[in-house]
């Protein structure tokens, strides 16, 4: 099969790694930005009340999450919503979009814990079933999981009784390789489909999303699997198998127990935007975006509030959010519009 029908499988199929409960952080495969610290959704929260408050969008919006998981970053969101504008809760509707009923079912006990009956989660399986005027979607690190095919000049990667091995590639992705200039590598054929859902889903939204990658494709392999927070190259990890595994000669060690990932090319990303009338916004580091979203404020405010011990320990969570040598510089935000200004 195309790896990407493998990579879909790996992480989607009736096994797959998403379908499951999964720990994120300390006792997981990786950690992510919500996993390490509240003021991340806290920073996405202030980016949405500063963009109803500018009249892009109204008070009446929906807030949609992609890829939510548990719910922690929509549930964090909230939290700070109800500190810095509590009126909006009672306008605003919370929606997640999420594919998988396990998960559903973990994200509606995850906000029945944490608010009761004051919030009112929705849920919706994909973006082809939603419709809405107006919306602000957030989401973090999900067009990484998008499964993609592997290119290697005019070849593509194959997958067959567990061995990974190259051969002639078909003609719709050789014109989607040409047309982003991608003669080693990834490529995404799922981004294109999911900007035209976004756009035909909602009239007017704003969309910022998280995402580990750079801004042109680098030419090179950079898919990865996380187990155990140990990264494993895709191909050095073919290496491993042989050597461990050589009766199997296969990756059953880790497809669909272990997180498989690659950077995005944002530039690729943007173009599948625009071709759906959507236009890029905003582009810039984790860091540069969580400031200018207004974490300053936000510590500020919560030291005026907290003991100082309870400051250092979330200032030195908010270190690994904005520290180049860890998430600041490696994942940047993008955030998209669509609507006159």
């Amino acid at each position: 099969m195309k790896f990407s029908e493998y990579m879909q499988t790996w992480l989607y199929g009736n096994e797959g790694y998403y379908t499951k409960e999964r720990t994120i952080g300390k006792e997981g495969d990786f950690y992510t930005a919500v996993s390490t610290s509240m003021f991340f959704g806290g920073s996405i929260a202030k980016r949405l009340i500063s963009t109803i408050e500018c009249g892009f969008l109204s008070p009446t919006c929906h807030v949609v999450e992609i890829g939510a998981h548990k719910g922690y970053l929509l549930a964090d969101m909230i939290q700070f919503i109800y500190t810095l504008k509590p009126e909006l809760l009672q306008t605003l509707t919370f929606i997640i979009v999420e594919p998988f009923g396990a998960n559903q079912a973990m994200q509606k006990t995850y906000f029945e814990e944490a608010f009761g009956d004051a919030i009112k989660l929705l849920h919706v399986k994909c973006l082809e079933a939603f419709t809405c005027k107006e919306a602000f979607f957030v989401a973090n690190e999900i067009f990484d999981a998008f499964s993609c095919e592997l290119i290697k000049e005019d070849q593509m990667l194959f997958i067959e009784n567990g061995k990974a091995f190259f051969d002639v590639m078909d003609e719709e992705t050789k014109g989607k390789a040409d047309e982003y200039g991608i003669h080693k590598g990834e490529l995404c054929l799922g981004y294109e489909p999911f900007a035209k859902a976004m756009s035909h889903c909602c009239g007017r939204f704003e969309f910022v999303t998280f995402d580990y990658g750079e801004k042109e494709a680098r030419d090179d392999f950079s898919l990865r699997v996380y187990a155990s927070h140990q990264v494993y190259p895709f191909f050095a990890l073919t290496d491993l198998v042989e050597e461990k595994l050589r009766e199997q000669n296969d990756f059953n060690t880790f497809f669909a127990n272990s997180d498989i990932t690659y950077d995005v090319n944002f530039s690729h990303l943007f173009h599948a935007f625009e071709k759906s009338g959507i236009r890029v916004h905003d582009y810039g580091t984790q860091m540069k975006a969580l400031v200018d979203f207004g974490l300053i404020e936000l510590l500020e405010l919560f030291a005026k509030n907290v003991s100082e011990k309870q400051y250092e320990i979330e200032l030195n969570r908010i270190k690994t959010l904005i520290d180049p040598s860890f998430m600041g510089e490696r994942f940047k935000m993008a955030c998209f519009r669509k609507g006159e200004v």
